[in-house]
């Protein structure tokens, strides 16, 4: 059984691994061109997906250009109030299941349903949501109960040969869908150079997140995750870029979490360029700070990590999520308006705000603040939504 303290630890951890302009009125074309809310039952990815308009963001709104570039946590018992208006009224597209859940499919789905009705004209232009949870496997599963599986931890998974775990998250991502999640934030390609050093890293070795210690082993399972995920219509995230493997506290729970050792030629830098190389289609950049690649800024806020490193050295064209910016104590420094702004600024498309809902309102409202003020910033904001509304039309139709 684990400590008070070390509950509250994993707690964090599951929670993400931190006045506008009325809306214009919408018609009927808006619903045709983009189809209703996603159904929690609906088909996974087609082969050939409709092809997405020559614009995307065409007729879309500041505010709902804006709302495509976060994710808000609920808590995975229920439809927190909080998240339901981030959708509904600060038209966030994207929300994200946290905490632990054991009642099964059906009560996900019946939560998912609250959330994903509120993808409307008005509020998403009809896009559907992204519903995200954490479901990597072992203490790091916030969906549990009738209709899914226990998941082997990451170590376990590691154990396991490519085919056989390409089964398995096949058969997980099913559950998955079945229960309306169409995105899950795994899998973990943090490298940990031995399995000695394991016990000093308390994010990933601390929970047995990893695949294992070679880039090899990472690389394909991971491979095969992605692939199961794929198959059963979920859109898997490989995170934490550019790696938590050297670090020895946890961004969550800690401030000043800093890695010495990584440089853009480490071979945990490799897996992601591997993974890249191989489709990967969303990444999530960590906020721990790395001395060798930008020592001022958390990697979520560093334009030469997310934009330098992972965009233009290593080719990555898709989504990018930032780690949790609502919680978590290494951005506890930065308001909230800064947080969202700055990780937008760095080249991030998604800020994933799952630990405390609260916190979307003073992030979107400065967001869509200074996209009115600063012409330069309104093209980063467009530029994101494009790639948040591309990778939902290739996976939705």
């Amino acid at each position: 059984m684990l400590s008070a303290a070390a509950v509250v630890a994993l707690s964090v951890l599951l929670s993400g691994c931190a006045a506008s302009p009325p809306a214009r009125q919408h018609t009927a074309a808006a619903t045709q061109r983009h189809g209703p809310a996603e159904s929690p039952t609906a088909a996974p990815r087609s082969e050939s997906p409709t092809p997405a308009p020559s614009d995307p963001l065409a007729g879309m709104t500041l505010e709902q250009r804006v709302g495509q570039l976060f994710m808000v946590g609920t808590e995975a018992t229920e439809a927190d109030a909080t998240t339901a208006n981030a959708v509904s009224s600060l038209h966030v597209g994207n929300v994200f299941l946290a905490g632990r859940s054991h009642g099964g499919t059906v009560a996900t789905n019946a939560v998912v349903s609250k959330l994903t009705s509120l993808a409307t004209p008005e509020s998403t232009d009809g896009l559907p949501l992204f519903v995200a949870t954490d479901q990597e496997g072992g203490e790091v599963q916030v969906l549990n109960g009738p209709g899914f599986d226990d998941m082997p931890t990451g170590l376990e998974q590691g154990a396991m040969t490519p085919d056989e775990l390409k089964d398995a998250a096949t058969r997980w991502g099913g559950q998955l869908r079945a229960s309306g999640v169409n995105m899950d934030l795994a899998p973990v390609v943090d490298l940990i150079p031995s399995p000695q050093l394991a016990a000093d890293n308390p994010p990933i070795g601390g929970y047995d997140r990893q695949y294992g210690y070679d880039p090899e082993t990472i690389a394909s399972h991971a491979d095969a995750f992605r692939a199961g995920m794929d198959t059963a219509g979920v859109v898997p995230v490989v995170k934490h870029f550019p790696g938590l493997g050297d670090v020895t506290r946890n961004t969550d729970t800690d401030s000043g979490v800093t890695d010495t050792v990584t440089t853009a030629t480490s071979p945990g830098v490799g897996v992601f360029g591997t993974q890249i190389q191989r489709g990967t289609r969303v990444v999530m950049v960590s906020s721990a700070i790395y001395a060798q690649l930008d020592p001022t800024v958390p990697a979520v806020f560093s334009t030469p990590i997310v934009t330098g490193l992972l965009r233009q050295q290593l080719g990555f064209t898709g989504v990018v999520m930032s780690d949790d910016l609502s919680a978590a104590a290494q951005v506890s420094g930065w308001s909230a308006a800064d947080r969202a702004v700055l990780a937008l600024q760095a080249g991030v498309d998604i800020v994933l705000v799952s630990a405390d809902p609260t916190l979307a309102a003073p992030m979107v409202s400065a967001v869509v603040a200074k996209a009115q003020s600063d012409p330069a910033f309104a093209a980063v904001v467009d530029a994101a939504a494009r790639r948040v509304v591309a990778l939902k039309h290739e996976q939705f139709g």
